[in-house]
């Protein structure tokens, strides 16, 4: 079957804007739900975009957005939460009942190909540190146990000119004269938010990726404290990074969590950091991909986003 009528859930956050103004500009029409307008002012402009008001943890909601749809894929993720046992609502709500949710949509409506988001370290079989964990882990088991075509993606720090990572270690060292550092010595390996974006397009209409789980990594490896370091040069503020050992960055990661205002920092986060982030072997070769570093990254995507967006209104006038 053709795959021309995509719904992307979390289309509108860091990896969704990216993925979405992709398949746009390949031609293919998009429907994104959102709880709020303002938060897709990014992707209205795109030709072949539906942006619609929605709740996707309603079920009704859910079985209308799917309606005439040939595939979905799911990006909806959180990293912070109230606590609980074994994840808490939060965790529980939008990684493990809304996969259950999507899954029950696509039967319903007769969709075949789905696509989702997990993460790294939420495949094994090890028990698993963090609720974030936890939740991925029983979200992608959904997912896992249905019939229909799935591919499951499992990526680890994702990385780009609008991350809320690398940027927010970077805003940090313009504040302050020192970075006190939790789980400094953590080891990452990021991906670049453009490799991402090309391993699901690729995936979409590539039957040899159905019912396979896939890592997603960049070609480095760095430990969290070379990373912040490496932010902060980047962006002309590099700062001394001193590690804590765990016992004052569980305090840092309590204080912090405490906090007025968007959390920096969990104790959630800190558990997840536990454990390594990195891959288990190279990336899978029928995924296409070629990773790119920090290092080698583009400096600022919009210029591709723009060509991106010129090629598909270039379609849409063909």
């Amino acid at each position: 079957m053709t795959i021309e009528r995509i719904l992307v859930t979390g289309g509108t956050g860091f990896i969704g804007r990216h993925l979405v103004a992709r398949l746009a500009a390949d031609g293919l029409q998009v429907r994104v739900p959102t709880r709020r307008l303002g938060q897709a002012k990014a992707l209205l402009p795109l030709p072949t975009v539906d942006v619609i008001e929605a709740d996707i943890h309603d079920d009704a909601s859910l079985a209308r957005l799917s309606s005439g749809m040939h595939a979905v894929i799911n990006l909806v993720g959180i990293l912070h939460g109230q606590g609980g046992n074994p994840y808490g609502r939060d965790f529980a709500q939008a990684h493990v009942a809304l996969p259950q949710r999507i899954v029950a949509a696509c039967r319903a409506a007769g969709i075949r190909r789905l696509l989702h988001m997990s993460a790294l370290g939420a495949g094994g079989a090890a028990p698993l540190a963090s609720m974030y964990l936890r939740s991925k882990a029983d979200g992608e088991r959904a997912v896992r146990e249905s019939d229909l075509d799935w591919t499951i993606f499992r990526p680890s720090v994702v990385f780009g000119a609008d991350d809320r990572f690398l940027n927010l270690f970077a805003q940090l060292q313009r504040f302050v004269p020192v970075i006190a550092l939790a789980r400094a010595d953590t080891r990452f390996q990021p991906v670049h938010v453009g490799d991402v974006v090309q391993a699901f397009a690729h995936a979409l209409s590539n039957s040899a990726t159905y019912r396979q789980a896939y890592e997603l990594a960049g070609p480095k490896v760095y430990t969290l404290r070379e990373l912040v370091r490496l932010a902060g040069r980047l962006h002309g503020c590099a700062r001394p990074v001193i590690g804590l050992p765990d016992t004052l960055g569980r305090l840092q990661a309590m204080l912090l969590e405490a906090l007025p205002g968007p959390t920096l920092m969990s104790l959630d986060n800190f558990d997840s950091m536990a454990s390594d982030n990195v891959a288990s072997g190279p990336i899978a070769p029928e995924l296409g991909l070629e990773p790119i570093s920090i290092e080698d990254a583009p400096a600022d995507p919009r210029i591709l986003q723009q060509h991106r967006l010129d090629r598909s209104r270039e379609r849409v006038r063909r």
